[in-house]
């Protein structure tokens, strides 16, 4: 038995929405069995622009059952069925959400008609209820009112069952519905077509443009990761309902995917992805000349055009590195901003500063640029050389004075002698941050083996 279910809603995510409306029709495989329909009261007021869309009014649902009285009948109605519906993750998913609410926990299988529509009646311009139901001569009178959209969609699953020379019906549901989980634009061959393989994913919208990068030890499994457990929030179902294309790039290793995926996250700037878009050097150990010809050292918040000298994730870490460098090269506090008050510096009381012009800007400096030149000489230069995507390549990932400098691809077969300027030839460069050197240099860390370093 199938249950065709369509609702109308007050907004677009069951955590925070209620429904205003809910139409089932029951079908055999044959033909209707039974209808029902009832308005909601949504407990919250309408929104107009849903008023105007759907032509249901606060006033038609204020003496309407709320879905708690209802909820029991719509389980027990539901509950024995296969869940049909047009884009079927919405409507389940409010009708899910609202069911557990009252008490009742929905398991049904699902059928999307979208899904199925592009399978079973493939090369249509459109597959939205609308279109799709004008393309195939099927009246809908009553657009945007749960019964009207029901019995529209009821008439095109009929025509599916009709149609379905293929068996894909069957063949989804003999999958338990992990198909219908899929976005509703998404064929189901570009999940299948990916590879068990490190790498980076990406998923277009409609238009093609790229809305979220994400990396993968295996990028079939982290994929198909995206569409179980489907929640009833905003941004997951606005997440899923943009996606229509999946394309990848397979990696040699995770680390190579964990690069990738920042870089291309710092390139594409994708709508859905947040916490990735965060990662960039806080801090700078920056240089200076002041009007008095005295070279200066601070930490200071790193900014994208600016050429500090050392880059760092906090402040904490940026002092402790200035307060070493003060340590090891006899600088003054004062000039460095470690101390900001306006007594003399601690090395002032034994001999003379450059914080009471008593040292000569020549003398200071000439410490200040032995300290600068030692910071470069210990940010170390070294390669990673790992796995490459197939057995005639491996890859390699440059760090070159402590930055991430790029990473490539190179053929066993090309003749290399490892040194660092035929290294930097047969990379692609990319643009580094902190957290990317951070991954570099754990990664060496955990695996030294793999750690070739070069003596500048």
């Amino acid at each position: 038995m199938y249950a065709i279910v369509d609702i109308e809603t007050t907004g677009g995510h069951a955590s925070a929405h209620g429904i205003t409306e809910i139409a089932i029709i029951i079908h055999d495989g044959h033909t209707i069995t039974n209808r029902f329909e009832t308005l909601i009261n949504p407990g919250m007021l309408i929104p107009m622009h849903i008023q105007v869309l759907t032509g249901i009014d606060n006033d038609m649902v204020k003496n309407a059952p709320p879905f708690s009285s209802i909820a029991q009948h719509v389980y027990e109605i539901l509950e024995p069925c296969t869940f049909v519906a047009h884009n079927v993750n919405f409507d389940y998913s409010f009708v899910k959400h609202h069911l557990m609410a009252s008490g009742y926990d929905l398991q049904s299988p699902k059928l999307c008609t979208v899904r199925l529509g592009r399978k079973i009646f493939p090369g249509l311009p459109s597959y939205s209820l609308g279109k799709f139901c004008g393309h195939m001569g099927i009246d809908n009178s009553a657009r945007h009112r749960a019964m009207g959209d029901a019995d529209a969609t009821a008439k095109l699953f009929s025509m599916m069952l009709l149609n379905d020379k293929e068996g894909h019906i069957t063949h989804t549901l003999k999958q338990r519905s992990k198909e219908s989980s899929l976005p509703p634009n998404l064929p189901q061959q570009h999940i299948e077509t990916l590879p068990d393989a490190p790498g980076v994913y990406y998923f277009h919208d409609a238009k093609g443009k790229v809305v979220y990068v994400g990396k993968a030890k295996s990028l079939k499994k982290r994929v198909k990761s995206h569409f179980t457990n489907n929640r009833a929030d905003l941004q997951k179902q606005e997440f899923l309902k943009n996606i229509h294309q999946i394309t990848h790039q397979t990696c040699g290793t995770e680390l190579l995917a964990f690069i990738l995926e920042t870089v291309e996250i710092k390139r594409l700037w994708p709508k859905y992805n947040r916490a990735q878009k965060r990662h960039e050097h806080t801090y700078g150990l920056y240089q200076y000349e002041d009007q008095r010809g005295y070279l200066r050292l601070v930490i200071n918040k790193w900014t994208k055009y600016s050429a500090p000298l050392y880059t760092c994730n906090s402040l904490l870490e940026g002092y402790g590195l200035l307060n070493q460098l003060i340590a090891d090269f006899d600088l003054c506090p004062k000039l460095c901003f470690i101390q900001k008050n306006d007594q003399p510096c601690p090395r002032n009381l034994t001999k003379p500063c450059a914080c009471q012009v008593t040292e000569t800007p020549k003398r200071y400096n000439s410490r200040v640029n032995k300290a600068t030149t030692h910071l470069k000489a210990a940010l170390s230069t070294f390669a990673i050389r790992d796995k490459g995507r197939h057995d005639d390549e491996y890859s390699c990932i440059l760090i070159e004075n402590g930055e991430f400098y790029g990473m490539g691809y190179i053929s066993n077969s090309t003749v290399t002698d490892n040194g660092l300027s035929s290294i930097k030839s047969l990379i692609t460069p990319y643009p580094g941050n902190s957290y990317i050197k951070s991954l570099v240099a754990n990664y060496a860390i955990s695996y030294p083996d793999r750690k070739l370093e070069f003596s500048l």
